[in-house]
């Protein structure tokens, strides 16, 4: 088959539009960080993997969209673009949906096990009362947004997570896990106050 002009630019076009749709994000420096973190990016599926993509939405640039059911979290950028980052997605991300704000950003959290945990791992009481400390190991992995409603913690968290299996699974210690590289990422584009928006399941 003979390649005309017309097809050739055709095809370029094509090609820039789909870069323009899925443009990966460079990793944030993690040579400060206490503790090692690997950016494992290449451990989950490809479309988990952090990017920057088309995403209409009505929310002004800066607010953080959670789409639940598809495991995905949106930074929104403004003129159509998002910052997609892949999710792991918990029970208490499942049954609580509507708008609040980050009302408490820690970098690499305590953890404190549930009533739930406890049930079914009784040797986590051993971080009753003051809880984990943050590390490596710790399930709310190297950063931690915490979102309120007014003065009400609504106990719903976006973490970091020591598994990278768990992204785009229905399944996390907490809420809402992104990959650690990911979790500092977005900690270091919002700030206390941004606007969460979180979809019904």
């Amino acid at each position: 088959m003979t390649i005309t002009r017309r097809l050739f630019l055709a095809s370029l076009a094509a090609v820039a539009a789909t870069t323009a749709f899925a443009e990966e994000v460079p990793a944030p420096d993690l040579s400060q960080e206490p503790f090692a973190v690997k950016d494992e990016e290449n451990k989950i599926e490809f479309k988990y993997r952090r990017k920057e993509v088309d995403f209409e939405s009505a929310e002004a640039p800066g607010t953080i969209v959670v789409d639940p059911k598809k495991r995905f979290l949106y930074l929104i950028l403004g003129n159509g673009k998002a910052i997609r980052y892949g999710a792991s997605v918990g029970k208490q991300g499942r049954t609580w949906s509507g708008s609040a704000s980050i009302g408490r950003m820690e970098k690499w959290p305590t953890w404190t096990p549930t009533p739930e945990h406890l049930a079914e791992f009784p040797k986590l009481a051993k971080y009753l009362p003051d809880g984990m400390p943050g590390g490596p190991e710790n399930p709310m992995g190297a950063r931690a947004l915490y979102l309120y409603q007014g003065d009400v913690d609504t106990i719903y968290r976006i973490h970091g997570s020591h598994d990278p299996s768990l992204i785009g699974r229905k399944k996390t210690a907490g809420c809402v896990s992104l990959l650690n590289v990911d979790i500092i990422d977005l900690y270091n584009r919002v700030q206390m106050g941004t606007k969460v928006v979180v979809l019904e399941y």
